[in-house]
């Protein structure tokens, strides 16, 4: 498959990602960065700092390297805030132009350019997002206005994680009037009141992170992750709050980001006043992914990533991709009346539904599970993630009270388990009577009449009523709360 590089030249750290394929939920393949503060005494020199533009020439040989050996094209850099701004900056990609050579570009992304790939990035995962991005880095803040997925006004702040602490002079206390003039100028941020912050950004990670460790979330993925007003606002007064040895010792506070995190808190804490956001959602989509988004087809850019995730895991693990559509039609009559985001949660589903076909009989319902639940795929909620990966387990015979399954079982409420054993169920009938075939399957309809729930059989189509079948069907049923019949028919 065809890969692409990118490296993100921040202000505080440098990271090359290798994404594989021209898919709409991307694959990365490799993921490295260096924390090397180029951006570090920007505020007082204005200039990059010296030691870290030596190392980062060091670092970003090694990055050409790495991409050239795993045949990446294109690769770029994109360098971000420290070097736009720095007095020394142009003088710095001369020296890493004649480093990497003429075939690698070097982009300069001025404040604009910067926040809006990094709303492409976002919209990739939250293609009907509204409300307000916040893209946290070392040197700036920037900031993007969504309106129902697409992207508005922009601002860029100088309010990174490096750049407030140094105009601080390192107290958080000072952060705070530092932040509030900045954005206090950014008039149109009022007008989010009630809906989402979308938070992008190491530092901000590293925020979701601890809260992930500190509650217990069943769930270690930061991507969709989500927080209530309240809950946010507490977070950031805590962390804001806490001296750097109480954060050292914090469940899931990561050792190269503590000196940044009181300063991100700030930031967000200030952000939730001014907005007025309902909740902040966490997003590791950002920069990168919004370079990745320009690469892709329109076609595949605006396609469903919630469908395209459970297709892309169908195609590479299952074993015939004619047989999710057809599961999704003979599965039809059984919902009636369910509403879109039921009917697309179960397209997805009749995707995924095959993908354990190549493992091990004995653990092939729970590696299925685990599967799903921790795929790549950038437009799938936690909701959505516990809800297939449930689904997939219980068509594999996963027992109901199976402790592995206790993920899914902390993030639906009773009415998402319900549907998820449901749909389970009917997709285990379907695999016992088709043998993963659409040819089987097509000699087969479900129908719901009144209170019952009637299997049609078509006779010499190859499928017949035997034990399993009729257990199945049964056990179908009392998922419904339907009596069952089964019924054969003259092909």
């Amino acid at each position: 498959m065809p890969r692409c590089g990118v490296v993100d030249l921040g202000s505080n750290s440098v990271r090359l990602v290798v994404f594989e394929g021209r898919v709409r939920n991307p694959v990365t393949v490799f993921n490295e960065k260096a924390v090397l503060g180029l951006g570090r005494g920007l505020a007082a020199t204005g200039r990059l700092n010296g030691a870290a533009m030596e190392q980062a020439l060091t670092v970003m040989a090694r990055y050409h390297a790495v991409a050239r050996a795993m045949e990446a094209d294109p690769v770029e850099v994109l360098a971000t805030a420290a070097v736009r701004d720095a007095a020394n900056g142009a003088e710095f990609v001369e020296a890493l132009r004649a480093r990497l050579g003429p075939e690698v570009p070097i982009r300069i992304l001025s404040g604009e350019a910067e926040a809006r790939l990094s709303a492409e990035g976002v919209l990739l995962g939250f293609p009907e997002a509204h409300g307000v991005l916040a893209d946290l880095g070392g040197g700036s803040l920037e900031l993007v206005e969504l309106e129902e997925g697409r992207a508005g006004r922009v601002a860029s702040l100088p309010l990174g994680t490096l750049r407030l602490a140094e105009r601080a002079g390192g107290e958080p206390a000072r952060a705070r009037a530092v932040a509030r003039a900045e954005l206090d100028r950014v008039a149109w941020l009022k007008g989010a009141a009630g809906r989402d912050l979308y938070l992008v950004g190491g530092a901000w990670r590293a925020l979701a992170r601890m809260h992930i460790a500190q509650t217990a979330y069943p769930l270690m993925i930061v991507h969709h992750y989500v927080l209530p007003r309240d809950e946010a606002r507490d977070l950031a007064s805590m962390v804001t709050a806490a001296t750097r040895r109480t954060l050292e010792r914090m469940p899931g506070a990561p050792a190269k980001r503590v000196a940044d995190l009181p300063f991100a808190a700030v930031v967000l804490r200030r952000l939730l006043r001014v907005t007025g956001a309902r909740r902040v959602v966490f997003s590791a989509n950002g920069l990168r992914e919004g370079w990745y988004a320009e690469l892709l087809p329109e076609a595949v850019r605006r396609s469903d990533p919630l469908l395209a995730a459970g297709q892309d895991l169908a195609l590479r693990f299952g074993r015939d991709p004619r047989l999710p559509e057809a599961l999704f039609r003979w599965t039809a009559p059984l919902f009636e009346g369910e509403r879109p985001a039921e009917r697309a949660l179960r397209e997805a589903a009749c995707w995924v539904s095959d993908i354990g076909s190549h493992d091990h009989p004995d653990y092939r319902a729970e590696q299925a599970f685990l599967r799903v639940l921790r795929q790549p795929g950038v437009g799938l909620d936690h909701h959505a993630r516990a809800f297939l990966a449930l689904v997939v387990a219980l068509r594999y015979e996963a027992e109901p009270d199976a402790p592995w399954l206790g993920t899914s079982r902390a993030l639906l409420d009773a009415a998402a388990m319900r549907r998820a054993e449901m749909l389970g169920a009917a997709l285990r009938l379907a695999y016992t009577l088709s043998g993963g075939t659409p040819a089987l399957l097509a000699g087969t309809a479900l129908a719901r009449r009144g209170g019952r729930l009637a299997l049609r059989l078509v006779a010499g189509s190859g499928v017949f009523a035997g034990e399993s079948v009729v257990r199945r069907v049964e056990a179908l049923g009392a998922a419904f709360g339907l009596e069952t019949v089964v019924e054969v028919a003259r092909g």
